[in-house]
């Protein structure tokens, strides 16, 4: 039993920043192995917006970790709690949503998870099932259980009140009704990002006002995303989304900084933790090309929700490509009467915007014929056979003026 105990220790702290406390969880998991039971572990996701990416594999990873140790895991979406939005590390109010864009949202989890999470062993539950039926009463006496000053503890209410930024009373009650979950639920132990342990200490507290054992709060890093140095946002464009395209998905993995993807094996695959240190050693010597490397992260990560086949046919693509130089197959033929070069890129849909065509131009990240173009009122002229396009790093196109 004491070596089923260390082993599951060791799978859940891996890749961990806060354990409150470890002491407790072991205590916890060792009465598991006696009476043959399992803990109860939960995750809440506020539908905020629909995609999920892989900062959020971090936290559904761990929830993994304690599926493939047995024990019951509840993705816990809450569609009541993102109606008030959830405050943590804002310097200003998140917009609440509405039902209806909460349930849309909610509805493309759903979708998402499975693609780490094993659908036989995940208990989905809407916190609004116990929330809505709450009531002001039940609020008020829930409000009751927590001071002003211990609530403005957290620094980012701190910053907000020392910047006169305004701080609304319904986001001080966020904290209290994530805490009631825990309540609701009788969770064992609850996962978040570390912005996140204010909220779970929260709900450990609320626990033992309720005569319930306090849950275990264990938290998981916030990863960074591709730019190196912002926490991963599909706002700050620097995200890969779980609905990215194979291609998309492998290589934008491959762009990310050699500095981050040691946090991103050890938090995105399941590769040993003694390899990885391995790894960073052989690179440190020059022993190993750290391209090599990310080659390996890349396709363990497309590989995990595209499958190795997949996985390895865009490794060969890349290498095709971007190693070798070469065009990929199945490139994309567009026939137009369109000759204004940022018409053609905008229109068929290889950008975002137009403004976003003349940047990419001005930076050389544009070529045509292989040539870079640096002039935004370029024209491409009829002629027998089509132009070939690149745009960034990634996106090929053949134009057919007509």
């Amino acid at each position: 039993m004491e070596k089923e105990l260390e082993y599951q220790l060791k799978l859940i702290k891996r890749g961990t920043v806060d354990l409150v406390e470890e002491k407790e969880l072991k205590s916890k998991i060792a009465q598991c192995l006696k009476n043959g039971s399992n803990l109860l572990v939960k995750a809440g996701f506020d539908p905020s917006t629909p995609d999920l990416h892989l900062g959020h594999t971090v936290l559904l990873k761990k929830m993994a970790h304690f599926q493939q140790l047995g024990h019951r895991v509840i993705f816990l979406i809450g569609d009541f709690t993102a109606t008030i939005g959830d405050p943590t590390g804002k310097k200003k109010t998140r917009p609440q949503l509405t039902p209806d864009e909460v349930k849309k949202n909610a509805e493309t989890y759903k979708e998402q998870v499975y693609k780490i999470l094993d659908p036989d062993k995940t208990i989905i539950k809407f916190n609004s099932e116990w929330l809505d039926q709450l009531g002001s009463r039940g609020i008020i006496q829930l409000a009751s259980k927590y001071t002003l000053a211990r609530m403005i503890e957290r620094e980012d209410f701190r910053t907000r009140l020392s910047t006169n930024q305004p701080l609304f009373i319904h986001e001080l009650l966020y904290p209290l009704v994530q805490g009631y979950d825990s309540i609701a639920l009788k969770a064992d132990v609850e996962l978040g990002g570390s912005d996140q342990i204010f909220n779970l200490l929260v709900g450990r507290d609320l626990m033992r006002d309720w005569g319930l054992e306090p849950q275990i709060c264990l938290t998981v890093p916030l990863l960074v995303g591709l730019d190196g140095k912002e926490k991963m946002s599909k706002s700050l464009g620097n995200a890969v989304a779980l609905n990215d395209t194979p291609k998309d998905m492998y290589g934008k993995v491959m762009s990310i900084p050699d500095s981050i993807m040691w946090d991103w094996l050890l938090l995105l695959t399941d590769i040993d933790e003694s390899t990885i240190e391995n790894k960073k050693s052989a690179v440190k010597q020059g022993i190993l090309n750290p391209k090599k490397v990310k080659h390996e992260l890349a396709f363990h990560i497309t590989a995990q929700f595209y499958g190795t086949t997949v996985a390895r046919r865009e490794q060969e693509e890349f290498e095709r490509i971007f190693a070798k130089k070469e065009i990929p197959e199945n490139v994309p033929i567009y026939k137009l009467t369109e000759n204004k070069l940022v018409e053609i890129i905008f229109s068929v849909g290889l950008a975002k915007s137009k403004s976003e065509v003349r940047r990419l131009i001005k930076q050389g990240g544009i070529k045509v014929d292989g040539e870079k173009i640096y002039d935004e009122h370029t024209k491409l002229v009829k002629r027998k056979d089509p132009y070939l396009l690149k745009i960034g790093k990634r996106k090929f196109a053949k134009i057919k003026i007509i």
